[in-house]
């Protein structure tokens, strides 16, 4: 693999115990180069390998489809990992608090983890590195150039930001080896759960523990979630999207098959079934992006169609992670870009002839139908179409006391209600939305300023309005 994908956290020399990968973004087997880099460094040193998993209770607000989705792929990454011989460790808490008790305990030679831009991650890598005292790795295993290689600094827009990804992309996308397995006589540990694992050493008998699958899910979920009275839970019926890798591997193929050829033609219509179904695979890291990218760049389809399609997985999605890995306030209006800031604040005052809540807006309960309908879709598939994101999100702006408020709102059903939330293409498409985030200013308007304006007209001229409505009929 590119050395290039891996950086050094905290120096130091192993010694002889377990090498362990704290699996966080990208819960895969397959195609998961932070998992494949673990392993060759335990092959090296002679060591077993282990890979642990940290659960937070408040993770960004995200709601129950969310958690039991990631759950129930982490059963199947927990077997995958047995038919390689490599223990599954799964861990609750502040991952700053647990993750140096664990590596105390089990006297762990060399700490390594996948990447994220997130706040929230980096925090937590900054809390581990300073607690412990051993080599500890950041692998890119999200994008196919690794970020801190894409570009050393915040690009402006796409324009600026694909020419560089391009240029790097020949050196990075490549094929991936398989992992090896691990030998039986260093497989010294079983799956657990970790029940006593907290900032202070626990006893001895606190750490017996089973596997995931004797656990069961319910069990899993955060207590927040498994209380009924946690708003919006019971809006999580039977899912539209199947859990874990081998779905993800499965949509793919439908995909290539089925959508790929007609991308560029009905991609931007809701009421066709032209998008790649990918997102919440991406998200949860389920499925590799470069694998998607590999296999598209195979496929005997349109040419367009794959340009169109590698846009938005390649630039767009890589370039959603510059923004929040090198802008720390990319969910707050502070990260903005200026033009868009002072258009806002210039029409802070405008008046507003409606104003929802966020009870309103979650409850889709708003005078217009073709909103209503977004919110819905959001509820009823744990996924809105992407276009309707734009609109909707720009509708939250019009119909919100402040850009901050809008804000604010928006992330926060994003985050609890999308499959594909928590996540920097959410935050990045909610910017460009609200605040004209890798976009330019446009013609001046009430409310929105210069920042881009949607309307239903408009809407109405790009597919059927009504049909797309009746799809997602409720009671308002």
């Amino acid at each position: 693999m590119n050395p290039e994908r891996i950086r050094i956290l905290k120096p130091g020399k192993t010694k002889k115990g377990p090498v362990v990968y704290w699996m966080s973004r990208d819960q895969r087997t397959r195609d998961n180069w932070a998992l494949l880099f673990s392993r060759a460094l335990a092959l090296e040193e002679d060591v077993p390998l282990i890979v642990l998993f940290c659960l937070t209770e408040s993770f960004s607000g995200a709601g129950r489809r969310p958690y039991e989705f990631m759950l129930k792929g982490l059963l199947e990454v927990e077997e995958a990992l047995a038919s390689k011989g490599i223990p599954f460790f799964f861990l609750r808490g502040e991952p700053e608090k647990v993750i140096p008790v664990f590596v105390k305990k089990y006297g762990v030679s060399a700490l390594l983890t996948d990447f994220s831009p997130l706040r929230i991650k980096m925090e937590w890598v900054k809390k581990i590195a300073s607690k412990i005292e051993l080599p500890f790795y950041e692998v890119d295993a999200h994008n196919i150039v690794p970020c801190w290689a894409a570009s050393p600094k915040q690009e402006y827009a796409a324009r600026t930001f694909r020419p560089r990804l391009h240029t790097l992309l020949p050196a990075f996308l490549e094929e991936f080896p398989k992992l090896e397995k691990q030998p039986e006589e260093s497989g010294i540990l079983e799956n657990k759960v970790e029940k006593g694992i907290t900032d202070s050493e626990p006893e001895e008998s606190s750490l017996k523990g089973s596997g995931l699958k004797d656990s069961g899910i319910e069990a899993l979920l955060p207590e927040r979630i498994r209380d009924s009275s946690f708003s919006g839970d019971a809006l999580f019926e039977a899912g539209h999207f199947r859990p874990g890798e081998k779905a993800g591997r499965k949509v793919l193929k439908t995909f290539l098959r089925e959508r790929l050829d007609s991308y560029r033609l009905f991609h931007g219509d809701p009421t066709k079934a032209g998008l790649s179904d990918l997102s919440p695979y991406l998200h949860f890291g389920q499925l590799s992006a470069q694998r998607v990218a590999l296999e598209v760049e195979k496929a005997d389809v349109d040419e367009e169609s794959k340009e169109v399609f590698l846009e938005e997985l390649v630039v767009r999605r890589e370039l959603s992670d510059n923004y929040c890995y090198y802008n720390p306030d990319y969910d707050n209006f502070n990260g903005f870009p200026a033009w868009a800031k002072q258009t806002l604040d210039t029409h802070r005052r405008d008046p507003r002839p409606y104003l929802y809540t966020l009870e309103e807006f979650e409850a889709a309960k708003t005078h217009d139908p073709l909103w209503n309908a977004s919110q819905r879709e959001l509820l009823e598939k744990g996924k809105m179409h992407g276009y309707m994101r734009m609109y909707w999100a720009k509708k939250i702006l019009e119909w919100s006391r402040s850009p901050e408020q809008a804000l604010e709102i928006a992330i926060c059903l994003n985050d609890r209600y999308e499959l594909d939330g928590r996540d920097p293409n959410g935050y990045v498409g909610i910017a460009w939305s609200i605040g004209g985030l890798h976009d330019r200013a446009w013609k001046e308007r009430e409310v929105y300023g210069k920042v881009r304006y949607m309307n239903y007209e408009g809407c109405r001229r790009k597919f059927d309005v009504g049909a797309y409505i009746a799809k997602y009929a409720g009671d308002s």
